[in-house]
């Protein structure tokens, strides 16, 4: 369920915005949104697991934050983001 370390610096070295950024809005929602995919698959197998569905709501929630806030600072980074992710919206 969770991503490994290889996927995790891809992601980073992916969406990063500058040449030292492991931190930015774009690499967070990123790995949020990874995340958030696996879970999703483990869920369909698994279907009374509600911890792990607690859990999802928990970084969905997360990553709704920090798509707000990004929308909110600079509306053009937020475009490219959720385009680049394929998140509706």
């Amino acid at each position: 369920m969770s991503i490994t370390a290889e996927r995790r610096a891809a992601l980073i070295a992916e969406y990063k915005t500058s040449p030292s950024d492991t931190g930015s809005p774009e690499v967070q929602v990123a790995i949020l949104t990874e995340r958030i995919k696996n879970l999703t698959e483990h869920l369909e197998s698994h279907k009374k697991d509600f911890h792990s569905r607690r859990g999802l709501l928990v970084l969905v929630s997360r990553r709704r934050s920090l798509l707000d806030y990004l929308r909110k600072k600079s509306p053009e980074r937020y475009q490219t983001l959720i385009t680049r992710l394929g998140l509706r919206r």
